[in-house]
């Protein structure tokens, strides 16, 4: 039951999680939430280890967190769940590419769906700032980076070796 369970909610968020890994966030919190298969501070683990290791942000935590909740064989599932609509997906809008490149009305769409999408983006930052900022020291840190990302166009990679760098030092 729970393998059914776990492709069944990781289909639902593949299918609606239009934009990229960081919309798979809000759906992620509704889990912990519904199921409680893990909580909101190993969600935020699972964040910060799925955007420090290599492979798509959402891939990376349906497999953590089908792992986490039923071993290997969740973790296969709920990554094949994810998975799953985008592939249908990008199958059926390959056989009709040519007719919505040209369609007026699936422009509009399209054009309709990103502020929607911009938005599951910002809640789910503001979700894990929530959790994230939780003292002077966090705030600082926050702060910091924030400015040091804006003015100084470096590698993700970069911020991320640093952060952790940063976390290491001042053991948070």
């Amino acid at each position: 039951m729970i393998y059914w369970l776990l492709f069944f909610e990781f289909f639902k968020i593949g299918l609606f999680a239009i934009g990229g890994g960081a919309v798979t966030i809000p759906f992620l919190f509704d889990l912990s939430e519904k199921y409680g298969w893990f909580s909101t501070a190993e969600l935020t683990d699972m964040i910060a280890v799925s955007e420090s290791t290599p492979g798509p942000l959402g891939v990376n935590m349906a497999t953590f967190a089908g792992f986490q909740t039923a071993g290997i064989l969740g973790g296969i599932i709920a990554t094949f769940g994810l998975v799953l609509p985008s592939v249908i997906i990008i199958i059926l809008i390959s056989k009709l590419l040519k007719q919505f490149s040209q369609n007026e009305h699936a422009q509009t769409l399209l054009s309709s769906i990103r502020p929607g999408v911009l938005a599951l983006i910002i809640f789910a930052g503001w979700q894990i700032a929530r959790i994230s900022i939780v003292d002077i020291k966090t705030t600082i840190i926050f702060v910091i980076f924030t400015t040091l990302i804006y003015f100084y166009k470096k590698s993700p990679i970069f911020y991320i070796l640093l952060s952790a760098t940063v976390g290491i030092i001042l053991k948070l």
